[in-house]
């Protein structure tokens, strides 16, 4: 009984504490999310309490662990890819009107600077403009709801006692901030800065059908839902808009703007040529080095297994920063043994043929002692009866490789080929350290280089780019994902491996 109790009262504290974080989640606007927790939590709350689902407990966590961290934001990101969303469409609706009526102008030149004392009936403003000097009634700051604006007079008197001092009056900022000023001619102050008041009004008004029209030029704009934008008659647009679904278009421009399609096909293809070439040379250079290794002429396997296993121990980021020194066109090694020995100096990361073999390079060396260890594995599996009824048959090293080893090899190292391609065909972090991407497309629409894969590619247009096109690189993403997904089943059914 008393285990009974404990166990339901951790279960209502995991659930609270669930309840809770949907509920501020769902009052911070971010509907999705709450709705995600909701769905997880009551799967969860009926899994475990449903006796008959008993046996789905122990798999639930990996469901609900797969869902958050795979579907949903697989799911999330094909969802911001029908929409606009940009560094200009970055708000909501509500959010946009907000910022925008925030906004105000100082329809007049004359600046008063003022001080701020605090008097026993409430706070004073002493103002002190070119022509003249004000004092306002004293009032509070400390009310909840608006105040009607405070009458200030024409005077030379100071009030009594030392004004505010600065860091005072930061901490007042909000409600100074609100505080409207009327004068005895009918204008009205408001607070410019921390050190001055000015006939300060709001820049934009509501008009008719949410109109937002321009209090300083007469300019109606009309929000336009299709676009995101609060627009003109004229098509002048107010900075920032809103996010909208806008279909297919990102899709769209992928295929149809040539500032985007060109690179994008240019990268794309690259991108296959890289995947492909990296698994083809590591397997070749790795296969070779297993093949020597197996060689029983050859001692001390293990100081030598241990140095080709080397570059596999060591970060990669920290090799492709090596690397990366090692090929500088100016001070590195590489080129500084190239002049001396051939007299030429590569321009490595000038020239884009030269930039993609550099990559391919990079990536061979650090790719190639996981493929030798993967076929070491392999060939201590084959056995040694088949190599020595091949040598009675007068075959030699080159044809036991193609005839004995490679076919018997190939077919369980198939799916790890397909692994290392989708692995590659996504390497981020060996553009992102070697090249950047670099050197750029020329005429490309968007961030490209030569030797970016799609990922970088993605990865510039969403945080490099001066828009910041959330919504185009995740139309991009999704298309990332169909590819690869595509290619690899494509893989698999060729290699007639059951998926």
């Amino acid at each position: 009984m008393k285990r009974s109790i404990i166990k339901f009262g951790i279960a209502a504290l995991i659930i609270g504490l669930a309840l809770y974080l949907i509920l501020a989640l769902y009052a911070q606007g971010e509907f999705v999310f709450a709705l995600l927790f909701l769905v997880l939590t009551g799967f969860a709350v009926f899994v475990f309490f449903d006796k008959r689902l008993y046996a789905h407990r122990y798999i639930y966590p990996s469901l609900a662990g797969m869902t958050l961290f795979v579907i949903f934001p697989l799911l999330y990101t094909v969802g911001i890819g029908f929409t606009n969303y940009s560094a200009d469409n970055l708000l909501s609706y509500e959010r946009v009107q907000q910022n925008l009526l925030s906004r105000s102008y100082e329809s007049g030149s004359t600046r008063y600077q003022y001080q701020l004392f605090e008097q026993p009936e409430g706070y004073v403003v002493y103002l002190e403009g070119p022509t003249e000097t004000l004092r306002s009634a004293p009032f509070s700051l400390d009310a909840t709801e608006p105040s009607d604006p405070v009458p200030v007079t024409s005077t030379t008197d100071a009030p009594l006692g030392e004004p505010l001092a600065l860091r005072d009056i930061i901490q007042l900022r909000s409600a100074l901030g609100e505080l409207v000023l009327a004068t005895e001619d009918g204008s009205e102050l408001r607070q410019a800065n921390l050190r001055a008041f000015a006939a300060v009004h709001p820049l934009y008004s509501f008009g008719p059908d949410q109109q937002l029209v321009n209090n300083q030029t007469g300019i109606s704009y009309i929000p336009n839902h299709d676009t995101g934008f609060y627009e003109s008659a004229e098509g002048e647009r107010l900075a920032p808009g809103w996010s909208v679904t806008i279909g297919f278009g990102n899709y769209l421009q992928v295929l149809t703007d040539p500032g985007i399609r060109d690179p994008f096909l240019q990268i794309f293809l690259w991108t296959i040529v890289f995947a492909v070439a990296t698994v083809i040379f590591t397997l070749v250079l790795g296969l070779l080095l297993a093949n020597l290794l197996q060689w029983d002429q050859i001692k001390g396997k293990a100081f030598y297994r241990t140095m080709f296993i080397l570059p596999y121990a060591v970060p990669a980021f920290i090799s492709i920063l090596v690397f990366k020194g090692l090929f500088n066109q100016n001070f590195g090694e590489i080129n500084l043994i190239l002049e001396n020995v051939f007299g030429i100096r590569p321009d490595w990361f000038s020239d884009p043929a030269l930039a993609r073999t550099m990559i391919l390079i990079v990536n061979t060396w650090l790719g190639y002692p996981y493929m030798m260890l993967l076929t070491m594995g392999l060939l201590q599996a084959i056995p040694r009866d088949l190599y020595e009824a091949s040598a009675m048959d007068g075959a030699g090293p080159i044809s036991n490789l193609l005839n004995v080893t490679f076919p018997l090899i190939i077919k369980p190292l198939v799916p790890l080929l397909v692994a290392s391609f989708a692995f590659n065909f996504n390497n981020f972090v060996l553009i992102a350290l070697l090249t950047g991407g670099a050197p750029d497309i020329i005429g490309a629409g968007t961030p490209a280089g030569t030797t970016d894969l799609l990922v970088s590619y993605t990865y510039r247009i969403a945080f490099q780019d001066s828009g910041q096109n959330f919504g185009l690189a995740a139309a991009i993403a999704t298309i990332i994902f169909l590819l690869v997904g595509a290619l690899s089943l494509l893989n698999l059914k060729l290699s007639k491996i059951k998926v």
